[in-house]
């Protein structure tokens, strides 16, 4: 049966504490911001509301996602507008909308309360479903496809790689054995497979065996942490002086990107033994957390899909245009 409405579906994640977070930089006429990953909307709709002064670009490489945001949002008029696109497009789609600088931005990484919830997708280990894992179902590459076509060491790879899967080439190996057999379609398969290859008390002690797994083939289906690692700073090009971008990251690959970039730019450039930092050399971002702040009992009674979220959040505090950061 079709979603028509995304009002209900989707609690977003530390919404309270993210829109404190861009208030110095969205409260203000004219301010615009950027929903990297617009999801369902409910970060969006925060802003719109919270905010009466700013403008709204969503953008999700998601249609579905784009149709029921954009539903959800109706009532901003033009204060909204939702792109088709991957976020590491981001320089594309504000060229493409005349716009140099925007003045906050918000990536709200992984996979969307959408994309669990509907079981056609195949990200959910907890139902049976076509194994496509897909952000967006046009185009690319399956993950039954990842299954059935990569080489062992290939498998290996992501699965050590992405899903920190401590029994990586076993998995592989059996996944290898069984495609054989017969390939894979469907998740239910590949979960009783890794129910039984997955060591007894490595399941009583590290979850659900196939989080992990699910995990790396979502990564390697939808090249999340390339696609990832190219998006950050060429958001941060576009990030006004005195704007403010918020990250929140739901595993430890892709926080430790988001740390390594920001931390990065909140450093000085200079060597340590300069006597005066150039300004050109002085950090160009000033942390507004200390590390990654997670979710508060009271975040996680009300939205359980929040425990593994880490937030990070930055302003910039100089211009970086025209000289080497």
């Amino acid at each position: 049966m079709e979603r028509t409405d995304a009002t209900g579906r989707h609690v977003p994640v530390l919404r309270d504490r993210i829109l404190d977070l861009l208030a110095p930089a969205l409260d203000a006429p004219g301010a615009i911001h950027v929903d990297g990953t617009l999801g369902m909307g409910g970060h969006a709709e925060g802003v719109l509301e919270r905010f009466p002064q700013a403008r709204v670009i969503g953008i999700d490489r998601d249609p579905e996602a784009l149709r029921l945001a954009g539903a959800r949002l109706a009532r901003f008029g033009d204060r909204f507008t939702g792109v088709h696109a991957v976020y590491d497009e981001i320089a594309d789609v504000l060229a493409t909308l005349g716009l140099d600088e925007v003045q906050g931005i918000l990536f709200d990484l992984g996979v969307s309360s959408l994309q669990l919830d509907e079981a056609d997708r195949g990200f959910a280990y907890a139902q049976d479903a076509p194994l496509d894992m897909r952000m967006d179902q046009s185009v690319g590459t399956t993950a039954a496809e990842v299954l059935n076509t990569y080489s062992v060491g290939d498998l290996i790879r992501i699965l050590r790689d992405y899903g920190e899967e401590r029994f990586a080439r076993k998995v592989a190996l059996a996944i290898s054995r069984e495609r054989d057999r017969e390939p894979f379609t469907t998740s239910a398969r590949l979960v009783d497979l890794l129910r039984t290859t997955i060591p007894a008390a490595s399941q009583r002690s590290g979850g659900h065996p196939a989080k992990r797994t699910f995990q790396a083939l979502r990564i390697e289906v939808n090249a999340e942490l390339s696609v990832w690692a190219g998006a950050l700073p060429a958001a941060l090009d576009h990030l006004a002086v005195g704007g403010r971008i918020a990250v929140l990251s739901y595993h430890s690959l892709e926080d430790r990107i988001t740390k390594r970039v920001l931390a990065a730019g909140a450093t000085s450039s200079a060597p340590p033994d300069l006597p005066v930092v150039p300004p050109e050399h002085q950090p160009y971002l000033r942390l507004l957390t200390r590390g990654a702040e997670e979710p508060t009992e009271a975040e996680l009674a009300e939205n359980p899909r929040s425990a593994s979220a880490r937030l990070r959040a930055a302003e910039r505090t100089r211009t970086t245009k025209g000289t080497a950061r």
